[in-house]
C-alpha cells in the first residue's frame, strides 16, 4: 500500500498555554482517529539550512516546515480525505503539503 508525507507549514501558535494544550488535544484525538493508517504520528523539524552547490545559506526558507507525519492510503485522493480534518489546517490555519513515497526497491 503506498505511504505519504505530509509536512506541516505556517499558522499561527496559541499564545495561552491552555490554548497550545487544547490545540494539543485536538491533534492528538485526531491523530488517533486515523489508527493504524498513521504511521509515524509526528515529528517536529528544527532550524533549517539550505545547502545548494554553491554552499550553505543560513536565509530562512520560503515555506519552512515544522514537521512532517507519514500515513498508509490507497490513494493521493483518500490520503487527501483523510488529511483535510487535520487541526494543523483548522485550528492554526497553516497548511499540509502531501507527497507520494516512492519505494526505490531493495538498495
Amino acid at each position: 500500500m503506498p505511504k505519504f508525507i505530509f509536512t506541516y507549514h505556517g499558522g499561527e501558535h496559541p499564545n495561552k498555554p491552555e490554548d497550545g494544550q487544547k490545540m494539543m488535544q485536538d491533534w492528538k484525538d485526531w491523530a488517533e482517529s486515523l489508527g493504524s493508517v498513521l504511521i509515524n504520528p509526528g515529528t517536529p523539524v528544527g532550524t533549517t539550512k539550505i545547502l545548494t552547490k554553491d554552499g550553505v545559506s543560513d536565509e530562512p526558507p520560503i515555506n519552512p516546515i515544522s514537521g512532517f507525519s507519514i500515513i498508509e492510503a490507497d490513494s493521493m485522493e483518500f490520503a487527501l480525505e483523510l488529511l483535510k480534518k487535520c487541526p494543523h489546517i483548522h485550528l492554526i490555519g497553516g497548511t499540509l503539503e502531501v507527497s507520494e513515497m516512492m519505494h526505490m526497491g531493495d538498495c
